[in-house]
């Protein structure tokens, strides 16, 4: 094992952050950290519940009322930009934090710091060039808007990429002014705490963040539910996604959810396959298959069908699978929960085209949480594999004849979180673009890198609201209109 992952903690990571100081929680209770590599218990985390959300959400009031709400724009801006330089700074130590605790190969874990680093780049350049603007109106008045922090928001962050999200949505709240109550994964919150830490040591008023680890049912329940938020920002599963809209409709307040997809490529005769092909088996399996984006549908025309089935074989044939630390393609799935759940939609496949597996590496521990990944064709297009959201390195090729049938295969399920096109026919790919039932269309890639800049979240029950770029400072903030009659 690399020497980065024998003993990355650099705090303690069974404390909550509450106004400024790290305390352990109200009962005093603990949680186990497991990691998913080899199963073993990395350390104690906090077991915070209502008590400790209470007061951290008092924190954030004060916050907000004191040092952090009277900063300008641009002294917010500068405070994220701190941060972001400051995580560039411990890169290593925020890779291998993940990578133990996640179970990502190193490389993805370092790809998640420099994703963070970014966000916080970019919200931080944002801050001071969200404009009010004034309304033409009638003579003697002059009319215009502000945009506002909602207050306090709650964000309840998933597992599968802690430090991302953190990015894209707490550094969205806090450039707009609010301050937040963060309630990470109780199976991966190291990166979370350690995000803390630096924003601290970046200057990051006290109570501006407050965070509080802790079990779904206990802490984020308590969070979600609580008076005193002004605004909730979710991702994760659609299950839990409509509790947390459910508890938040009862104070009638905004919510931002980013839950599961099932989303498509469309592959048509004309694409350029070279170009396609690692976008549709990267798309699949990046972080195990553990994305909500990820594109587990691939939708294929008869005349370039064949070619695509052999193309994507010959690529999952070669897909390593081991411990993070060996930084292989893949990594373990989170838990031995998720890979039972995985492993049993492999299994409601076994009516389906086998087109190919990849390796489980030897030597790999068989106390971890490893699946292969695992690749089918000739998958009916009302399949449960093609219909569900598996959350596992598990793809399904479909076939198609026309356009049309494409289009309605692709819109044929209950998600709509992202879809690709792959076509040189511009015609095309503008009325797909036009009709594909998602939030993000990609013509010709998948994902575009990412990208800070570009709105993320989905129709359907693949969620509410946008994350990224201006849409989220917009989300983060609220809009007043004032009326001045002069005469």
């Amino acid at each position: 094992m690399p020497d980065t992952l024998r003993n990355p903690l650099w705090f303690d990571p069974a404390t909550c952050l509450i106004g400024g100081e790290w305390t352990a929680p109200a009962s005093g209770a603990t949680l186990d950290l497991v990691n998913p590599s080899d199963g073993s218990v990395i350390c104690q985390i906090a077991r915070g519940g209502a008590e400790d959300i209470d007061a951290a959400v008092k924190a954030a009031q004060a916050a907000r009322e004191g040092e952090w709400g009277a900063m300008t724009a641009l002294e917010r801006g500068r405070i994220l930009s701190k941060i972001g330089q400051k995580v560039l700074e411990k890169t290593e130590e925020l890779a291998a934090l993940e990578a133990m605790d996640v179970g990502k190969p190193l490389t993805q874990a370092r790809a998640d710091v420099i994703a963070l680093a970014r966000y916080c780049e970019f919200y931080s350049g944002a801050a001071d060039k969200i404009h009010g603007e004034t309304i033409p109106f009638m003579d003697g008045y002059t009319v215009y808007t502000l945009r506002e922090p909602h207050g306090v928001t709650g964000h309840i962050v998933p597992w599968n990429y802690p430090m991302q999200i953190i990015g894209r949505s707490v550094g969205a709240a806090l450039t707009m002014g609010n301050a937040c109550v963060l309630k990470p994964a109780e199976e991966a919150c190291l990166t979370a705490l350690a995000f803390a830490h630096i924003a601290l040591e970046a200057g990051l008023p006290a109570g501006a963040l407050n965070v509080v680890p802790g079990l779904g049912a206990e802490a984020g329940a308590a969070l979600s539910s609580h008076p005193g938020i002004h605004h909730i920002s979710f991702t994760g599963s659609v299950a839990t996604g409509a509790l947390i809209q459910g508890a938040a409709a009862k104070n009638v307040i905004p919510v931002t959810l980013e839950l599961g997809g099932k989303s498509p490529q469309l592959v048509f005769d004309d694409a350029d396959l070279d170009a396609a092909l690692p976008f549709l088996v990267n798309a699949g399996v990046q972080n195990a298959g553990q994305t909500c984006s990820a594109s587990s549908r691939i939708l294929v025309q008869r005349g370039v069908y064949d070619e695509v089935v052999k193309r994507m074989a010959e690529a999952y044939s070669k897909l390593t699978v081991g411990p993070a630390a060996e930084d292989l393609r893949l990594g373990p799935l989170i838990s031995a929960r998720q890979k039972e759940l995985v492993s049993g939609f492999i299994e409601k496949g076994s009516d389906l085209t086998l087109a190919a597996e990849g390796v489980i590496v030897d030597g790999t521990p068989t106390t971890g949480a490893y699946v292969k990944p695992t690749l089918f064709a000739d998958v009916p297009a009302d399949h449960e594999l093609a219909q569900k959201e598996i959350f596992g390195p598990v793809q399904v090729i479909i076939p198609f004849d026309t356009e049309a049938e494409a289009l309605a295969i692709a819109n044929g399920t209950e998600f709509g979180l992202v879809a690709s096109v792959w076509s040189r026919d511009g015609a095309r790919q503008m009325r797909l673009a036009k009709k594909l039932h998602a939030g993000q269309v990609f013509l010709n890639n998948y994902g575009a890198a990412g990208g800070a800049e570009l709105p993320f979240g989905g129709v359907g029950k693949s969620g509410h609201g946008r994350e990224k770029g201006f849409e989220a400072l917009y989300g983060f903030s609220q809009l007043k209109t004032v009326a001045a009659f002069h005469g």
